[in-house]
C-alpha cells in the first residue's frame, strides 16, 4: 500500500514540475491559495465579530462564522481562477501571442471583479456583506496607491509630481486625509447612518450611541447594556 502511494506521489510530482503544465497548474495553485488565504483572513475576523456582537444560539453563531469564511474563501478562489485563466488566454491569443499585453491584468481583473464580486445574491437580490467588505478593502488601497503615484516624481501628474511639491504634498497629505475621513464618517453616522456599511455602523453604534445610556454601575463599566 505504501509503495503504491509513493509511486502515485512520484508520478504526481513528475507532472507538477513539468514546464509543459506550468501555466495551467498556476491557475490551480492560485485557486488553492485564494481559498486558504480567505479562510485565514475571514475565520478569526468572523469569530470575534460574531461572538462579540451577534446574538443567538451557539449553533447559529457557528453557522454565521462558517458561512462568512466559506464565502470569503470561495470568492477569492473563484477570482484567482478567472483572473489567471483570463491572463493565460490573453497571453496566448491576444494582440501579441506569447507575450503579456499592457492591459491584460486590467481586463482580467475587470472580468473577475464583475463575475465574482459584482453579482447579487440569487435568493435575496442583495450584495453579500462579505463581498462588500472585500471590495471596499481593495478600493481603499487602490485609491491610496493612485494618490501616491499621482505625486511620484517621474511618474505622477504634472506640477504635483515635481520633487519639491511632491515632498510637501506627501508630508501633509495623510493628516488631511485622516481628518477628512473621520469628519465625513462621523457626519454620515449622525445624519445618514443607514447608508453606512452594516459592520461599520454596528461598531460605531456600540462606541458612540450606546455610550449615552446606563442605569447603574454594572452597565456603565462592566457591560454595555
Amino acid at each position: 500500500m505504501s509503495s503504491a502511494l509513493e509511486s502515485l506521489k512520484v508520478a504526481a510530482e513528475r507532472i507538477i514540475i513539468n514546464p509543459k503544465y506550468h501555466d495551467l497548474l498556476a491557475v490551480v495553485k492560485a485557486a488553492r491559495n485564494g481559498a486558504v488565504y480567505g479562510c485565514k483572513v475571514r475565520f478569526p475576523h468572523a469569530l470575534v465579530m460574531v461572538l462579540l456582537f451577534r446574538s443567538g444560539t451557539f449553533r447559529e453563531k457557528a453557522w454565521l462564522i462558517f458561512r462568512a469564511t466559506r464565502i470569503h474563501a470561495m470568492n477569492l478562489a473563484r477570482f484567482a481562477t478567472v483572473y489567471k485563466l483570463t491572463c493565460l488566454l490573453l497571453k496566448h491569443y491576444g494582440a501579441t501571442p506569447g507575450k503579456e499585453g499592457p492591459f491584460d491584468t486590467f481586463i482580467a481583473g475587470l472580468l473577475g471583479g464583475y463575475f465574482v464580486f459584482g453579482q447579487r445574491s440569487k435568493r435575496s437580490g442583495k450584495i453579500s456583506s462579505v463581498n462588500q467588505q472585500i471590495v471596499i478593502y481593495v478600493f481603499a488601497r487602490v485609491v491610496l496607491a493612485l494618490a501616491r503615484l499621482a505625486v511620484k516624481p517621474g511618474h505622477g501628474l504634472p506640477v504635483v509630481s515635481e520633487p519639491n511639491r511632491s515632498a510637501v504634498i506627501s508630508h501633509y497629505a495623510w493628516p488631511v486625509f485622516a481628518s477628512v475621513s473621520w469628519a465625513s464618517v462621523m457626519y454620515l453616522f449622525r445624519w445618514h447612518a443607514a447608508e453606512l456599511q452594516p459592520s461599520l455602523r454596528s461598531s460605531m453604534t456600540y462606541i458612540y450611541s450606546n455610550s449615552e445610556t446606563w442605569d447603574g454601575l454594572q452597565n456603565f463599566i462592566w457591560h454595555n447594556k
